[in-house]
């Protein structure tokens, strides 16, 4: 080996060089790859496994049960550090690199950075086909690894360890690049990884990746000015981008100069404090009927870091007024011209300070203001309603187990969902109190996630209390990371509620003319359908046989001196409570399309047919 170079397999060149890889912001430097999780298998032990072994100094492990999961659990670490370090996951050959792409798809949709590295086939071929190898027989060079092409921001396969030079510096640049982030693929053929080169010194080096706040177009702030200049009833819909830009400060000293309301979306709720007088919570099918009362009548959206799902546009029946216009802030052109807007392309606190230096003279009318704050005021009593549990000896429905949680928690706590029946009532109700403070994955609302997303939190901020909020449904997708948890030591907190269904899917099932087929957990009944009893499943018993404490709760009274409990605790902690099945949240304020069978025999579904038609009759093209 010369002066200049080391001689190292590609798999701990790998190792090493992701060990010295830094992103900056704001003189703020952090790791790039905080660490790595692996499951080791066929494909990964012999070459990623021994460069873990080889340099575990300098590369910290986490040892996961589910490949799916440890994807998850480095995208909740992602997500809490704003994107500014992220977490690799290695899997084997075959199974284990296919069950990332869930995780994958994730991670891209929702525009947080991972990096894979799945095993691959022999490079050379030697073996072939080798266990749990993919043979096509036109395209020899295909493997299961291809799968994570659709779902990664950058893909490539490594068959050469020289190659892996610029593939490494190319991977990088899209995790630390905030207008292009997402999962990033490097599948490593196993003959390769175990294969020695002599790297140059130069790849060893300690690289900072600079984490750009791109400012506005001057232009195009003229115009972004002049439109709200001209605007009468606008309003902000604050999107992801808020948080992950660290613009929450700047949209409040924005707000309070102008007046303009905050609605949010499920990624940007918490962009400012719950009790803010400019706060309107969440909006769309989801949202609070004070932020979708001025939504059908602004005359202007602001949207600030948003992608505008369909869950926040209504599928295209929110914004009512015949002459309501887009102003898009965001940081990628893609996301900034939807709905045919005014764009602002740029980092999103660079362009809230901007034009709010432009707009130093500029206010809303006092009638809007008081307008949108009495509104927030009758929304309010609205929570506290659902919140209320009146008898503490009563089984407590799912909004009364939030407004525990929410007399639990303190400001800095984490509450962590994504699927079910819970997020509807989350972005409702949920009282945000930091910006942190409300992780909801909604971009792929992907069961199972919360668990893991809650050990990557914790990983992401020790000390930092973290509720994962989970149904019997969700629960049973994915609780093997109960067991990282308790061998990692992390105090993560699970509220699991029993209804014995898929309580959200069930509602749309009997909405669209489903009858609520196949969704509760029940046993068969003679006639073929789901409505015998309830299935006798132990939820709490599985999740102490994994290694958590429990605390059953039964009563209203029981669930708050749970919770306490939990939150005391320096061991990982379930709090199971089995709700009362009652609706108690708020109906939604704005419609979702969910097609429904056009033509039908049953009742149920030609009723639902007809309330659909008289729905889609106000979805609109906004061009």
């Amino acid at each position: 080996m010369s002066a200049r170079t080391r001689r190292l397999t590609t798999a701990q060149a790998l190792v090493r060089f992701l060990s010295v890889q830094y992103t900056e912001r704001d003189g703020v430097r952090r790791r790039l790859i905080a660490g790595t999780w692996g499951i080791f298998g066929h494909g990964n032990v012999a070459g990623v496994g021994q460069a873990l072994v080889e340099y575990a100094d300098v590369m910290p492990f986490h040892q996961g049960r589910n490949e799916q999961s440890m994807v998850h659990a480095a995208v909740g670490h992602a997500r809490q550090l704003n994107r500014l370090s992220a977490q690799a996951v290695t899997t084997s050959i075959g199974p284990g690199a296919t069950n990332l792409v869930t995780g994958a798809a994730l991670a891209t949709i929702n525009r947080l950075p991972v990096l894979l590295l799945p095993g691959d086939y022999f490079a050379t071929h030697s073996a072939d086909p080798l266990l749990q190898q993919l043979e096509h027989p036109v395209e020899a060079d295909v493997s299961v690894n291809d799968t994570l092409r659709p779902v990664s921001r950058y893909f490539d396969r490594i068959t050469r360890p020289e190659a892996l030079i610029p593939s490494a510096l190319q991977a990088m640049r899209v995790l630390s690049d905030p207008a292009e982030t997402g999962a990033v693929t490097l599948a490593l053929p196993q003959d390769v990884q175990a294969e020695a080169y002599d790297w140059p010194e130069e790849f060893f080096a300690e690289r900072v990746w600079h984490v750009r706040r791109p400012a506005p177009d001057p232009v195009e702030l003229t115009a972004a000015v002049e439109a709200i200049r001209s605007a009468a009833r606008p309003l902000i819909v604050a999107g992801g981008g808020v948080h992950h830009s660290e613009a929450e400060e700047a949209l409040k000293a924005f707000v309070e100069a102008t007046g303009i309301p905050v609605a949010s979306t499920q990624a940007g709720k918490g962009a400012l404090r719950h009790d803010h007088p400019a706060d309107l919570g969440g909006i769309g099918h989801t949202g609070t009927a004070v932020s979708d009362e001025l939504a059908r009548t602004a005359d202007l959206v602001i949207g600030v870091g948003t992608r505008y799902t369909d869950f926040t546009t209504a599928s295209g029946t929110l914004f009512r007024n015949p002459d309501v216009r887009f102003l898009n802030l965001n940081i990628t052109g893609f996301d900034a011209h939807k709905l045919a807007a005014r764009t602002l392309v740029c980092d999103a606190r660079t362009g809230l300070d901007l034009l709010r230096e432009a707009l130093a003279d500029h206010r809303v009318s006092e009638e809007y203001v008081a307008g949108y704050r009495a509104g927030k005021a009758r929304w309010d009593e609205v929570v506290e309603a659902a919140y209320r549990a009146d008898d503490d000896s009563a089984v407590p429905t799912q909004t009364q187990v939030l407004g525990a949680l929410d007399a639990a928690v303190g400001d800095d706590d984490v509450v962590i969902n994504a699927a079910g029946s819970l997020p509807g009532d989350l972005h409702k109700l949920w009282r945000s109190r930091s910006p942190r403070q409300y992780h909801l994955e909604y971009g792929y609302s992907c069961m199972g996630y919360e668990i893991p997303a809650g050990i990557g939190v914790q990983q992401a901020a020790p000390g930092t209390p973290v509720w994962a909020l989970v149904g019997d449904g969700t629960y049973l997708m994915m609780p093997t990371e109960i067991v990282t948890a308790v061998q990692e030591g992390l105090p993560l907190n699970v509220v699991l509620l029993q209804n014995h269904g898929y309580a959200s899917i069930g509602g749309l099932s009997e909405e669209t003319g489903g009858e609520r087929f196949g969704t509760a957990y029940r046993f068969r009944a003679a006639d073929g359908t789901f409505t015998g009893a309830p299935l006798p499943v132990d939820l709490a018993a599985n999740a102490a046989s994994l290694g958590m404490d429990v605390l059953r709760a039964k009563t209203v009274r029981e669930l708050r001196e749970a919770l306490a409990a939990a939150r005391a605790s320096d061991r990982p902690t379930c709090v199971y409570v089995e709700t009362d099945p009652a609706p108690t949240a708020p109906p939604a304020e704005a419609w979702w399309d969910v097609p429904v069978a056009e033509t039908a025999s049953r009742e149920a579904a030609v009723a639902a047919r007809e309330r659909y038609d008289r729905q889609a009759a106000d979805r609109r093209r906004h061009l």
